[in-house]
């Protein structure tokens, strides 16, 4: 039975998860390289596309990642898209960046591979009483996080 009170708000607990996250992307191709190789996120391919998805998939024009614990990244291409600032660095979006937590025994490796592939950086290492973290942008200038907690 739903109480009177849930009807008006949704109570703690009842947004489970986040489903997914949608990203546009000037070059699918550049993202796909960035989320799958650089951040080593597993491609969704085949019977593994969401069926609402296949017709972009199948045109190149979606891709889609999933993190270990089940968050969709879906990328769509815009190839015309261009930021309100082509200067990441000045915030030109209302989101303001997307995290991903490792295991604290792995961060210096992940700051390394950023390194390797030539990841631009805005700042970072930075270590906190929460843990360290390191900034950096995908393709498209989206500030992106990799973080963990204190070992």
């Amino acid at each position: 039975m739903v109480s009177s009170e849930s009807r008006v708000a949704l109570s703690v607990g009842m947004l489970r998860r986040v489903h997914h996250i949608a990203l546009h992307v000037q070059n699918i191709a550049a993202s796909r390289q960035f989320y799958g190789q650089v951040l080593g996120l597993r491609e969704l391919q085949g019977d593994d596309v969401p069926e609402t998805l296949k017709a972009l998939f199948e045109a190149g024009e979606a891709a889609n990642f999933v993190t270990p614990d089940g968050t969709v990244i879906d990328l769509f291409s815009k190839p015309n898209l261009l930021p309100p600032d082509p200067d990441p660095s000045r915030e030109f979006t209302r989101a303001g960046h997307l995290a991903f937590d490792i295991d604290p025994d792995l961060f210096d490796h992940a700051v390394a591979v950023l390194h390797l592939h030539q990841v631009t950086i805005d700042h970072g290492p930075v270590s906190r009483p929460t843990g360290r973290g390191v900034y950096f942008y995908d393709p498209d200038g989206f500030l992106v996080e990799i973080r963990c907690d204190p070992a």
